[in-house]
């Protein structure tokens, strides 16, 4: 079962504040804010988490008239963020009337039928202003902000914990759905074609043909698997005219909608920056991860020294994402393109295991006697007992102690080696939270519910450990 974050974008026309909106809730400088109309030219996009929800938050390029193709692909791009959002935020000038752009956003948004929030921004330059002439623009609920004085952020943020909860399961329906990601014209909707056996896509040699998330169901060993072709992902500055624009969007939603994804790399081109960066996107996203190099055919006069020297070195620059397999691939040969198949059933096998927490305890007893946790002085983080989370599509952890916030970060992923080595996990991301004992879990940045008859469970267990292992001594 695919667990999705929701994702809520910021649109409305030029310069009424969605780049410093963006950033006031993200508490860091990720967008370009000036006070030129239009300086956000490409989607920016990162995580966020307000009391205990995450979700994807992405600020997009003002709306303007189309008067050339440029201006064109941002208009696009917005649609296509509204196209592809769980939630939209449209944001206005508390101090500048209604115009005829703040229409058409506002039409464009409640189009989609999605849950939309007018944001009435700049409160701080509105003083005496009438304000309830916005309400001509029939969007509810209506929150107005200053992100200069930091107003209304939290009320925005409280609207939007209160309805996204619904979004973040997808269908329970046994499915397994498989994103095929990565930059233009790497092959993926050759890839695609090959795998669903029929030309479902468009494939030609022009890059960036792909524009949408195209869509087949097949089925492998009595299982269905749902395929998602995504658009190509282009590095910011290197976005050409047309409609691909904004493909990244429709790339993050099919990312958050698969269980799998395959992140195509062409092997003509390999060590990309970018590839290395939507390889980030999908084990932020917590979804499993296969490695491909495409195009082998292209490749003369190769032998085996030549695929373990290649493959050397793209561990090395993937070295973030050490559990993912990597596959060479030829969609032209068909070579290992079966095996793709296998390989995801596998990842979501490993995804879907469980462990008994009595096992967990022993294990975590095993880790912490092999290597203790660094810490400051009077201040050494102390791990007692753990459980995993049943609901959670992704492996992931509550580990409770003392101290736990000194952890350094070397020791977490001394944790996640350690656990891959007994239990395997192979092609999925682990998850660790670790949590104060006394401090009442509200789940932090963990999107499952507190499970207290395990973690009491747990923490019986722990004390009896340590009274058996008190009297030995």
């Amino acid at each position: 079962m695919a667990k999705k974050l929701p994702i809520v974008a910021i649109v409305g026309r030029a310069n009424v504040g969605k780049s410093s909106l963006f950033n006031a809730i993200l508490d860091k400088r990720e967008a370009i804010v000036a006070r030129e109309a239009g300086t956000t030219r490409d989607s920016i996009m990162s995580k966020a988490e307000y009391k205990g929800q995450n979700f994807w938050l992405v600020d997009t390029a003002g709306i303007k008239d189309p008067e050339d193709d440029f201006e064109f692909t941002i208009q696009e791009q917005v649609l296509q963020a509204a196209d592809s959002a769980d939630v939209i935020w449209v944001v206005v000038e508390a101090d500048i009337p209604i115009t005829e752009e703040d229409r058409r956003v506002a039409k464009m948004a409640l189009k989609s039928r999605k849950p939309v929030f007018l944001i009435i921004n700049k409160l701080d330059k509105a003083k005496g202003h009438d304000l309830s002439g916005f309400d001509r623009l029939g969007i509810k609920p209506i929150i107005r902000t200053s992100t200069t004085q930091a107003r209304g952020i939290e009320q925005l943020l409280d609207s939007l914990v209160g309805i996204i909860p619904n979004m973040t399961h997808s269908d329970d329906d046994g499915r397994l759905k498989i994103a095929i990601v990565g930059r233009p014209n790497v092959g993926k909707s050759q890839l695609f074609n090959t795998l669903a056996k029929k030309q479902q896509a468009i494939v030609a040699d022009r890059a960036g043909t792909t524009r949408d998330v195209n869509k087949t169901i097949v089925k492998y060993q009595g299982r269905e698997v749902e395929l998602l072709d995504t658009a190509g992902i282009r590095r910011s500055g290197k976005i050409q005219v047309g409609i691909e624009k904004f493909s990244v969007i429709r790339a993050l939603a099919a990312i958050e909608e698969a269980d799998v994804c395959l992140m195509l790399m062409d092997v003509n081109e390999l060590n990309v920056q970018l590839d290395q960066k939507i390889a980030g996107m999908v084990k932020e996203a917590g979804k499993g991860l296969v490695l491909i190099v495409s195009k082998w055919d292209a490749i003369e006069d190769k032998d085996a020294f030549t695929r373990d020297e290649l493959a050397a070195r793209i561990v090395r620059n993937y070295d973030f994402v050490p559990w993912a397999p990597l596959l060479f691939t030829s969609s032209v040969t068909g070579q290992n393109v079966t095996k793709i198949f296998d390989l995801a059933f596998e990842i979501d096998q490993e995804r879907g295991k469980r462990i008994a927490t009595p096992e967990l305890n022993k294990w975590l007893r095993q880790a912490v006697d092999a290597h203790p946790p660094a810490g400051l002085k009077n201040r050494a983080p102390k791990l007692n007992y753990m459980v995993q989370e049943t609901d959670n599509p992704i492996p992931a952890f509550k580990v409770f102690g003392s101290h736990t916030k000194f952890l350094h970060w070397s020791y977490k992923r001394y944790l996640d080696r350690r656990m891959r080595d007994a239990y395997g996990y192979a092609g999925t991301p682990i998850q660790f939270w670790f949590i104060e004992k006394h401090v009442t879990h509200r789940n932090g940045s963990s999107p499952t519910k507190n499970q207290p008859h395990e973690e009491l469970a747990a923490q019986k267990l722990a004390a009896k450990t340590a009274a058996r292992e008190a009297e030995k001594a």
